[in-house]
């Protein structure tokens, strides 16, 4: 009875176990069980060796199924596993979300900075555009400005040159028409000489000759003493003043002392001032060259002379009806000889006056001093007072009655 009692109970036991292991314990009860039936209760001794069997077979059923318990740990691991994937796939799903809304977002965020790079870029061409196009009319203005000062400067260049020519071919056929009027009245003149008879003269020889020697003389009878006197005042100087306007013309030196020529000096203005020196004596006039700057520079070459030749004591003064004018003279002069303002004045070497009378006083004044005053005269004076003409230095310019002065105003 206990040996069929515990059978039934050990496959209540194993039916709680897995399906797999059921069928197997089912299987080896079932080839077990002939050996339990075949034994029967004939003594005490079987019975207890039969409970032992029965106890060993029931250990090794239990063993049996705590070993594929614990030998098959795949199925929870296998849901692990499962789930693990699910969510995997889960993160999966959620990162490829994310990456689709950041590669859109990343997407909006290129167009929209591209929108403002753009509209930097069409506010940044259009200031260009605007600078470059008042940079351009200031140009065009400045263009304009050249442009007009250049033809200005071409029309004035050709009337100058033109003037120039113009003026050096009426001079010097005037002058021509001077010397040959000269010579005509020197002939005359010499024709119509009574000479003297000297007693002495016995020979008939040399009063043939006579008036040969009296043609060839240059200056009439009364002026001929004077001219010599001052021809003859200059004589010793003669070489020294000749020396001195050949440096102006050849080596103009622009950053020399003070009183000494500074600017560009041509032969047209070294002839005139060597024909006030020698043929005039210091004491004529010079026709104007046209404007107040080249009679300035004339002047200033007369004044550096006479400066090196009597230093200090040669004293300038200058007349000009309007204070314009002298001021121009100013001007020309300082920047002629390189003096300063502080050598204009009453007590200085330049002097500058708007009236011939109080020129002539302080001429008398440096006359008494022994000092040798120049009287210059500007071309406008169309009156001068002959008591300018007393001085012995004294130059006026006078205007040319075929040509205005550019300077006249």
């Amino acid at each position: 009875m206990n040996s069929e009692e515990n059978p039934n109970k050990k496959p209540d036991l194993i039916t709680g176990e897995d399906n797999d292991l059921s069928s197997s314990v089912e299987d080896l009860w079932e080839s077990d069980r002939p050996e339990v039936i075949s034994i029967s209760p004939k003594s005490e001794s079987s019975d207890a060796s039969e409970v032992a069997l029965v106890e060993q077979l029931i250990e090794e059923i239990e063993q049996e199924s705590v070993a594929p318990a614990s030998i098959n740990p795949t199925q929870p691991k296998a849901e692990e596993l499962t789930q693990q994937v699910s969510q995997l796939e889960q993160q999966k799903r959620t990162l490829e979300a994310e990456i689709k809304e950041l590669q859109a977002k990343k997407e909006r965020m290129l167009s929209e900075q591209l929108v403002e790079v753009q509209e930097t870029l069409g506010r940044m061409v259009q200031e260009g555009i605007k600078e470059l196009e008042s940079r351009k009319q200031a140009l065009e203005v400045s263009i304009e400005q050249l442009e007009r000062r250049r033809d200005r400067i071409r029309e004035e260049m050709r009337t100058s040159f033109a003037g120039v020519s113009q003026e050096l071919a009426i001079r010097v056929q005037g002058f021509k028409d001077y010397l040959v009027g000269s010579l005509q009245d020197l002939a005359a003149t010499a024709e119509q000489l009574e000479l003297p008879a000297f007693e002495k003269w016995e020979k008939p020889k040399e009063s043939n000759r006579e008036p040969i020697r009296e043609k060839s003389r240059p200056e009439p009878s009364n002026e001929a003493p004077k001219a010599q006197f001052i021809q003859q005042r200059y004589q010793d100087q003669a070489k020294e003043i000749q020396k001195i306007l050949d440096q102006y013309r050849t080596r103009p030196d622009y950053y020399g002392p003070p009183w000494q020529l500074r600017r560009t000096f041509e032969p047209i203005h070294a002839e005139r001032v060597q024909n006030w020196f020698f043929s005039q004596g210091g004491r004529g006039t010079i026709r104007t060259m046209g404007s107040r700057l080249q009679n300035i520079l004339i002047a200033s070459a007369v004044m550096s002379v006479l400066h090196k030749v009597y230093g200090d004591r040669s004293r300038t003064l200058v007349l000009a009806n309007t204070p314009e004018r002298l001021g121009e003279w100013r001007r020309g002069l300082q920047d002629c000889l390189g003096i300063s303002r502080s050598d204009f004045g009453p007590e200085r070497g330049v002097t500058l006056f708007e009236s011939p009378e109080a020129l002539i006083q302080k001429a008398d004044r440096l006359v008494e001093n022994k000092q040798m005053p120049l009287v210059i005269i500007d071309e406008t004076e169309n009156d001068v007072n002959l008591s300018l003409l007393q001085f012995p230095l004294w130059l006026a310019f006078a205007s040319d009655p075929q040509q205005m002065s550019s300077y006249m105003y």
